[in-house]
C-alpha cells in the first residue's frame, strides 16, 4: 500500500488496499460524493438537541436525561475522537448531582445525515454501555442496522478529509 491509513488499521488488508487504489486513482472523494450526494440539515446546537433527543426517545426511553448535546469544534484534535459522552457529578450541598452530556464533532455539521446518524448512535450507546464491547455494538446495530457498515464508510471520510482536505458539499 502507498498510503498508511490510520483510520482504517483494523481492517483487512484487501479492504485497505481497495481504498488505497482509489486514493492512487484520487477518486476516493468522487466515490463518497456519488454514494451519499447530499449532506444533512441539522445545523445547530438545538437542532441536534432534537435529532439526538428524538433517537434517545425511540430506542432508550429509559436511560438518564441528556442535559447538554452540542457539536464541539475542539473534538477532533483530542485523541481522534469523533463524538464525546459524558457523566459529569457535582456535590450540591448535600445532593450528588449528575449530568450525562453528548458532544460531536463539528466535523460532521456538514456530511451525510447517515454519518451524523452513526455518531449520535455511538455516543447514546454509551449511556448504556461505557466499553466498547460486545453489548455495545448490539446496541448500536440495534439503533441502527447497518452501524458497522456506516463506521467503515465515516473512517474512509476521515482518511480521505484527512489526505485532500475532502469536505461535502450541499447540493
Amino acid at each position: 500500500m502507498s498510503v498508511s491509513l490510520p483510520y482504517l488499521s483494523h481492517y483487512p488488508v484487501q479492504i485497505q488496499q481497495q481504498i488505497s487504489t482509489l486514493i492512487d486513482k484520487n477518486q476516493l472523494g468522487s466515490w463518497l460524493r456519488s454514494k451519499y450526494p447530499n449532506v444533512h440539515t441539522v445545523a445547530n446546537d438545538n437542532e441536534l438537541r432534537d435529532y439526538v433527543l428524538e433517537l434517545k426517545n425511540r430506542y432508550m426511553k429509559k436511560t438518564q436525561p441528556l442535559s447538554k448535546v452540542v457539536y464541539d469544534s475542539k473534538i477532533h484534535i483530542v485523541n481522534q475522537a469523533l463524538g464525546l459522552h459524558s457523566y459529569v457529578a457535582r456535590v450540591q450541598g448535600a445532593k450528588l448531582k449528575s449530568k450525562n452530556e453528548l458532544r460531536v464533532s463539528t466535523l460532521f455539521k456538514q456530511t451525510p445525515e447517515p454519518f451524523l446518524n452513526m455518531i449520535v448512535v455511538h455516543e447514546l450507546a454509551h449511556l448504556k454501555e461505557k466499553q466498547h464491547n460486545k453489548a455495545f455494538y448490539q446496541l448500536c446495530q440495534h439503533m441502527l442496522a447497518d452501524y458497522h457498515q456506516l463506521e467503515f464508510e465515516v473512517r474512509v471520510y476521515l482518511t480521505e478529509l484527512d489526505r485532500s482536505g475532502f469536505v461535502f458539499t450541499p447540493q
